[in-house]
């Protein structure tokens, strides 16, 4: 059995702002490092054999704080960045609706279908994504690992994982250091066990 161990990175000031990030390398906040702090110390699993993330740091320092508790170095890799938001990054949710109204409208109804000017397309961040945490896994096979990443990509692994169309990804939710749990068997199916947990975090960090 392989097991996979999906987590967000902690919280931004571009989260507490409503801004779009995408690859903008926005670092934690405070209460981001406190977030992943408490994640390390309450890790749902003993024993971690790897831990990959995205080269953003707001995902590498949420990973390396991990990494700590179990004496390992994180793997930085492109392939986990978050979606490039293009045009986007760095604005709110209503600036983009003055300024591309047809295309939030997409981003929140037809992601699979949404072209952000100058970013990327959902098909193409959960190709990348995929690609790699295949490749990951059969590096990996019968061991625990950990990958360390973004909201978006993470909601768009998880739509291949289960099986769902990528117009679904937003019924999926990822607070800052939410973990998923997929388990692997020798045939490589997976089941997903957890999604979204943040039992790590008291109330009050949520």
């Amino acid at each position: 059995m392989t097991h996979l161990i999906l987590v967000r990175h902690g919280q931004t000031e571009w989260n507490l702002n409503g801004k779009y990030q995408g690859q903008s390398d926005v670092p934690l906040t405070e209460r981001g490092r406190k977030q992943a702090q408490l994640l390390a110390e309450h890790f749902p699993v003993d024993h971690v054999d790897a831990i990959y993330c995205s080269t953003l740091c707001r995902a590498r320092v949420t990973a390396e704080t991990i990494a700590a508790r179990f004496g390992l170095t994180v793997k930085p890799d492109p392939a986990f960045r978050e979606l490039s938001f293009g045009d986007w990054e760095g604005l709110t949710y209503q600036q983009i609706v003055e300024g591309w109204p047809e295309g939030m409208a997409n981003f929140l109804h037809h992601p699979d279908i949404l072209q952000i000017p100058h970013g990327e397309s959902f098909p193409q961040l959960q190709e990348r994504g995929m690609k790699r945490l295949n490749e990951v896994l059969a590096e990996h096979k019968d061991q625990t690992i950990v990958v360390v990443c973004h909201g978006a990509i993470l909601r768009s692994l998880l739509c291949a994982i289960l099986g769902i169309p990528l117009a679904n990804v937003w019924r999926i939710r990822q607070f800052n250091t939410a973990v998923d749990m997929v388990d692997y068997d020798a045939d490589n199916f997976p089941t997903v066990s957890v999604i979204n947990s943040v039992s790590h975090l008291p109330v009050d960090m949520r």
